[in-house]
């Protein structure tokens, strides 16, 4: 078997360094420690994340997402396909390098998608896009970490605890959807989106799309028929220097 060959590294927020790897010519893989977060031959579930919330939007004049994740492409290009001419799809990724080795490294993966009219990348904490964006998204979809169990920065666990639950609700349109990636099942998690005020639908994917190998899953959140009329909590104010 060919040996992995580092092309770059990128210190992540909080410590830690994300590598990108190359094994040969066309196998890559986004690694943190001893963990692989991400690998280009296993793409099915990034792409059912795309796939699962744009079926259950319907059809809607100029739908608008927000991804969180760049990752590898998979979900972008996914609901690039999926969506029509006049849809928006916001990309919120944290890291520059990623943004940098989509069009370097990994352009052959990405197939042309980040220069497709519809999509946009902003260099940004997708917490913080959420939180401006009340009323404006039909879907969000986050794919940041290893899910609600945070194992990149230890800051994505606000995405998903009740106060991040409660402004993704928010930026939501009616009959909106709150679409997560994770890398297994969490109960709790399940019913924290409940208590948000969220329908929920969990559905396990495999990460090998019609094929064997690992399951993950996705939670699925409609915030469509929902009687919770809290409003989220108002972000700390900024304080001039």
């Amino acid at each position: 078997m060919k040996p992995w060959t580092q092309l770059d590294a990128a210190q992540i927020p909080g410590g830690g360094t994300l590598k990108l790897m190359r094994r040969g010519e066309n196998e890559f893989s986004i690694t943190l420690g001893h963990n692989e977060l991400m690998n280009s031959r296993l793409k099915g579930s990034e792409e059912a994340l795309a796939t699962l919330a744009i079926e259950r939007i319907g059809q809607r004049p100029k739908p608008r997402l927000l991804i969180g994740g760049l990752g590898m492409g998979f979900t972008l290009r996914a609901a690039l396909a999926a969506l029509p001419a006049d849809a928006e799809i916001v990309v919120a990724e944290l890291i520059p390098a990623v943004v940098a080795w989509a069009r370097g490294p990994l352009a052959a993966l990405f197939a042309g998608c980040l220069d497709d009219p519809r999509a946009s990348v902003q260099e940004a904490d997708v917490a913080a896009v959420i939180r401006e964006g009340r009323d404006r998204y039909d879907a969000i979809l986050l794919d940041v970490d290893n899910g609600p169990d945070g194992l990149m920065v230890e800051a994505n666990d606000r995405l998903y605890d009740h106060a991040g639950l409660s402004y993704a609700k928010a930026a939501l349109r009616p009959g909106g959807v709150l679409a997560i990636w994770s890398a297994g099942p969490d109960r709790n998690f399940t019913q924290r989106l409940r208590q948000a005020g969220f329908m929920v639908e969990e559905k396990t994917v495999r990460a090998r799309a019609g094929a064997g190998g690992a399951k993950h899953v996705i939670w699925l959140a409609n915030a469509a028929g929902t009687t919770s009329t809290a409003r989220p909590p108002r972000p700390p104010s900024k304080r001039r220097r």
